[in-house]
């Protein structure tokens, strides 16, 4: 199975400009109630991802670093300890899997490296779920008219 059938497309995605300040990510992330957002560079390429800790230590290891000042603090700017690795819009659901144990979501990208949606791990788990059940079902099904 291809991993569009999961793919959450861009135009329906929050994500960030590498541009993008402190303060802007952290106000998006706040309202959208977000822990990871993807950076896209100007070119609309995944550079990685940033999240609420990475913002949070930028501004414990800043001296004088105020909330006022994340305004003027560019995201490029910000340390980044994880990016979550992407995958190919190709790629068959197999290659999801071990990334969707350590990653909230999975950020699809076409062939030349374009940023073009994600793939979140509650719609893997949700969809592999409704199959065990379904499955289950019919194997009680079976032996109740046995």
């Amino acid at each position: 199975m291809n991993i569009a059938f999961f793919l959450l497309p861009k135009s329906e995605v929050i994500y960030l400009p590498l541009q993008c300040t402190m303060r802007q990510a952290l106000e998006k992330m706040e309202y959208h109630r977000y822990t990871a957002v993807p950076l896209i560079n100007q070119q609309g390429k995944y550079i990685g991802t940033i999240t609420e800790g990475d913002l949070l230590w930028k501004l414990k290891d800043s001296p004088g670093l105020t909330f006022e000042g994340t305004e003027k603090v560019p995201l490029k700017d910000v340390p980044r300890r994880f990016d979550n690795t992407p995958v190919r819009v190709h790629a068959e659901v197999e290659d999801l899997f071990s990334l969707a144990i350590i990653q909230n979501f999975v950020p699809v990208i076409d062939d030349s490296n374009t940023f073009i949606g994600i793939i979140r791990r509650r719609d893997i788990m949700e969809y592999f779920a409704k199959i065990y059940l379904k499955n289950n079902f019919n194997q009680l099904k079976n032996l109740e008219i046995s």
